[in-house]
């Protein structure tokens, strides 16, 4: 008989996850501390969803989704995780750009960038300084009209290397582009700037696995391998979901999944306002991307000179038609040093990004898909020989993984890497006004993606959760009454 993923589950609870992304784990973790009986419900065998890893014969363990998020995850860790998984946020010290415009190694902080852009880059100090106040001035009640690419235009004018250099990095964190609305492109670049880039030391599956810990300690009930076919609405009120084909009910949900997925098929438009599903219809998703995992043998090193992230391109300029292209000219490298996993075999890895366009990729046969994926790591390894001279003789492992794989693997609409576009996050925000009790959590919008964004709208969504279920504990309901 198979397994049942479910037994000993109960029949109701006060809230179910659906999704073990950073923003469904966060939420469960907050929820259950505040004392609300949870069921997190996760489809994959792992929990963390894009924040997973995987691992390969030879003692190499990958990340899936390469590390680089704001100082404000050392103070979201400490205070809706543990002093333990805020400890292990460490900085990254070597930024490196090159491409034909510049070469240059940042800490990508506000400190260093006011000295590229002043000295190396020309621009007056009192320009910059307003441009660095503009940008942390920003928030979500600003004016939307204006995009990304306007706002450069008005700081720095033909200034095609400026841009590059400021929105590079922004794009690698959460897909932006300078077709989105500047405040979107604000609010992240400023966390950013405030102390530079960090990552987590001992890797993804540390990480989770203390998540995971925690969880269970405030009396989370955490589930794999289970998938929710249906969230259930009667009345206009959530009731529960069928997961693994068992109903279980609850007296609220939180939907960690595609924020599409999640109101057009688990909720499904006949429980929904016809305007609110058009509105859902024509959110756009983010792109997805390429990644291509290099293992080197045990004895071979890395320079660490070499960097900790490197923006690296051959495309004369930067333009996103150019960054989503199948002719790939730029690239993004994460370096894996031994001491990013000082507890275990001392390796070096390195892993390769690229934005991509899952159209490029659904409609390969199976030949023409493997062969494309060849060529990938092909061109890759020829790319990063500029770094690591070499690099070919000292691979132990190498493997792509394409659009299709992060659909596959994280069923998110055409492998989307960061959710929805900016008006997704209005679309999540209001789906408790159409199914009272029903959240959405996740990368939604460029201000709620990326690690940071995702754990904080975790936050934000438990708070609603917490707020609805002490309201409705003192009116009568019996919609989902969880035990004691």
């Amino acid at each position: 008989m198979p397994k049942d993923f479910l037994k000993g589950a109960r029949d109701a609870y006060d809230v179910i996850v659906v999704g073990s992304g950073l923003a469904g784990l966060t939420a469960a973790n907050v929820l259950a501390r505040q004392g609300r009986s949870v069921l997190l419900l996760e489809q994959h065998y792992k929990l963390g969803g894009l924040a997973t890893w995987f691992r390969r014969p030879g003692g190499h363990i990958f990340d899936v989704s390469l590390h680089g998020f704001p100082h404000g995850m050392v103070k979201s860790c400490r205070r809706y995780w543990t002093p333990e998984i805020a400890k292990a946020i460490v900085p990254l010290r070597r930024v490196r750009f090159d491409n034909p415009m510049f070469s240059l190694t940042t800490t990508y902080d506000r400190e260093d960038f006011v000295r590229l852009l002043v000295d190396q880059f020309q621009v007056p100090q009192a320009t910059v300084r307003n441009f660095f106040e503009t940008v942390r001035g920003m928030n979500f009640y600003d004016d939307q009209s204006l995009t990304t690419g306007e706002l450069f235009a008005r700081f720095f004018p033909g200034r095609d290397d400026v841009v590059r250099l400021l929105m590079e990095p922004i794009t690698y964190a959460n897909g932006s582009t300078l077709e989105d609305p500047a405040i979107a492109y604000g609010i992240v670049f400023s966390n950013f700037m405030a102390k530079g880039v960090y990552t987590f030391e001992g890797g993804t599956d540390r990480l989770v696995t203390l998540m995971h810990e925690e969880l269970l300690r405030n009396g989370a009930d955490v589930r794999i391998h289970c998938d929710v076919q249906r969230i259930h609405v009667e009345h206009g009120r959530v009731n529960g979901v069928t997961v693994n084909g068992r109903h279980i009910r609850a007296r609220s949900v939180v939907s960690n999944a595609n924020l599409k997925s999640t109101v057009l098929q688990l909720v499904g438009d006949q429980n929904l306002d016809p305007q609110f599903v058009q509105e859902t219809q024509a959110v756009r998703l983010n792109n997805s991307s390429t990644q291509v995992y290099m293992a080197l043998l045990p004895d071979a090193r890395v320079e660490e000179t070499t960097g900790d992230l490197l923006f690296s391109s051959t495309a004369p300029a930067f333009r996103t038609d150019l960054l989503l292209s199948r002719d790939i000219t730029s690239r993004t490298f994460s370096f894996y040093y031994p001491r990013t996993r000082p507890e275990g075999r001392p390796r070096c890895l390195i892993v390769s990004s690229t934005n991509a366009r899952y159209e490029d990729w659904a409609s390969l046969s199976e030949s023409e898909y493997e062969d494309a994926k060849q060529d990938l790591i092909r061109t890759t390894l020829i790319a990063l020989e500029k770094y690591v001279p070499g690099i070919g003789e000292k691979l132990d492992h190498v493997e792509a993984s394409t659009p299709r794989t992060f659909e596959h693997y994280t069923r998110h609409h055409l492998g989307s890497s960061f959710g929805t576009k900016f008006e997704g996050l209005k679309v999540s925000r209001e789906l408790p006004n159409q199914v009272r009790g029903l959240y959405h959590a996740g990368s939604v919008g460029i201000i709620m993606s990326g690690w940071l964004g995702a754990m904080n709208y975790g936050v934000i969504v438990a708070n609603d959760v917490d707020s609805l279920l002490m309201a409705s504990s003192r009116t009568p309901s019996s919609v989902g009454s969880a035990p004691a």
